[in-house]
């Protein structure tokens, strides 16, 4: 039997990527290398994976751009979880004879989790059950209510389609716009189509739910969240790098906002010392949109197809192009 290759699972948090699919089928030309803690900076990530010739992705927890394929020459196989990561630098790989795979994914989780960060953010659900376990006042806080409210959708795909379906529910007046919306579209799902402007004035919650591209990078600076209502909050479970993240922490600590509920950061994990961690107005999950035992089944069950296809020599849903994260911004 010839040597196996060498195949390292990066960023594994909860060490379940072993467990959540059958590896059997692999397992005998594979030695498997699972890290558990995020590996650091570009040179921690070159060290660490020197040896490697296949590396799975969980996301864009590890970037993966043109100066760290250069420093991997043993790197045959790249395979991420999700059908994009503008994290991967596609033609670097192509470049240096490294194919690039990636999985399907469900949408549903990253909509039922906004919607658990606008209900935890406007009932002070965090604080409510933080006071009641440290036996402080019974009550501190008045909740928003949802009904009559008015939410505008940034982005009106499947994920967009699903925040209107469930604020009509809760009785809410529901706006959209995105570069690419049309007013036939919002008519389709019953939303009303508004202008850019018209979107971060009149919503009462913002909720992001567009790709990453040239054209979304830093969509929301500051004129925009001057824009908007001080009663109003911001959510983001899309990408962190849609919204200028320094022009929001400073919307937030002069309160020219009421809030902002994050699933997603320039920097992950985010550092400790970040100034998001110490504001009051605030509701941050560790970009855990996706983060189900669903999801999580089927990526680990197309990454261990992905690999059988490379081994059998028919590689298989190769990546495609994606504007790059820019992580000097």
């Amino acid at each position: 039997m010839s040597q196996p290759y060498r195949c390292a699972i990066l960023n594994d948090y909860q060490s379940v990527a072993l467990k959540m699919a059958d590896w059997s089928g692999v397992a005998d030309q594979l030695d498997i290398t699972v890290f558990d803690r995020h590996l650091g900076d570009e040179n921690a990530v070159a060290v660490a994976l020197q040896d490697f010739e296949i590396v799975v992705l969980m996301r864009e927890r590890t970037a993966f751009p043109r100066s760290l394929f250069a420093r991997l020459p043993k790197l045959k196989l790249l395979v991420t979880t999700g059908r994009r990561n503008p994290s991967v630098d596609i033609q670097a790989a192509r470049d240096h004879g490294v194919f690039a795979a990636g999985t399907g994914s469900f949408d549903h989780p990253t909509g039922e989790l906004t919607w658990g960060l606008i209900l935890g953010l406007l009932r002070q659900i965090p604080l409510e059950d933080a006071n009641l376990r440290q036996r402080g006042p019974w009550q501190r806080s008045v909740g928003v209510d949802l009904k009559g409210r008015t939410i505008g959708i940034l982005g009106l795909g499947k994920l967009g389609a699903q925040i209107a379906r469930v604020a009509e529910a809760f009785g809410m007046r529901r706006i959209a716009w995105s570069n690419n919306l049309t007013p036939e579209r919002c008519t389709e799902l019953g939303v009303e189509y508004v202008s850019k402007d018209e979107l971060l004035r009149q919503s009462d919650i913002l909720t992001i739910h567009t790709n990453l591209s040239k054209r979304t990078i830093g969509l929301i600076g500051a004129a925009e969240l001057a824009m908007m209502k001080p009663t109003a909050i911001l959510v983001n479970t899309s990408r962190g790098f849609i919204v200028d993240e320094r022009a929001l922490v400073e919307a937030l600590r002069q309160n020219r906002i009421a809030g902002a509920a994050l699933d997603v950061y320039d920097q992950e994990p985010l550092p400790d010392d970040h100034p998001l961690r110490d504001l009051p107005n605030t509701l941050l999950t560790p970009h855990i949109g996706y983060v189900t035992e669903d999801n999580y089944r089927l990526f680990f069950k197309l990454v261990v197809e992905d690999i059988r296809a490379w081994l059998d020599g028919a590689p298989i849903r190769e990546l495609t192009h994606e504007a790059q994260l820019d992580r000097t911004q």
